[in-house]
């Protein structure tokens, strides 16, 4: 059975110094918001595991998702913006199957990360807008083995 892995960025954030205090916009909430009752709205997320970036937005994105699924988010230290998206996809296949994952980070490494995990390089990932979220399957979570199952922002929901 396919495994699933849906990788959100972070919603808008303002500017400041240092980067890993930025906070989220009015905007950004408002995304984040939008993106969670979506989410909550998916049977077969249930049992999520949601896991967030230490940098603050997306803590707070995570926390808006969190309150909507019912879950509470999770920190992994290794998915900041600049992280190697190889390690992540190495922490990827030391979980546990059977339970839907949700990480909530940063451009580029959300981008890095699903292209390495569908084209098999990381260079040929998407481009995320803020909030947006990428849902892959894969039996398992190597490079090229993965496929993008849908692709939401947003903006498409309205």
């Amino acid at each position: 059975m396919a495994e699933r892995l849906l990788i959100m960025r972070h919603g808008e954030a303002g500017p400041g110094r240092p980067d890993a205090g930025r906070e989220l916009t009015d905007r950004g909430q408002q995304e984040a918001r939008r993106m969670a009752a979506w989410l909550a709205t998916r049977d077969e997320l249930a049992g999520l595991r949601l896991l967030a970036s230490p940098y603050r937005r997306a803590r707070q994105t995570a926390a808006i998702v969190g309150e909507a699924l019912e879950v509470e988010p999770e920190m992994l230290s290794i998915i900041t913006p600049d992280d190697s998206p190889r390690a992540v996809a190495d922490w990827l296949l030391e979980q546990s199957p059977g339970r839907p994952l949700l990480l909530v980070s940063h451009m580029p490494l959300v981008g890095a990360l699903a292209g390495l995990l569908v084209e098999g390089r990381a260079d040929r990932g998407p481009g995320f807008p803020t909030a947006g979220v990428a849902e892959l399957e894969a039996e398992v979570w190597a490079a090229g083995c993965a496929r993008l199952a849908r692709f939401m922002t947003p903006a498409d929901l309205g």
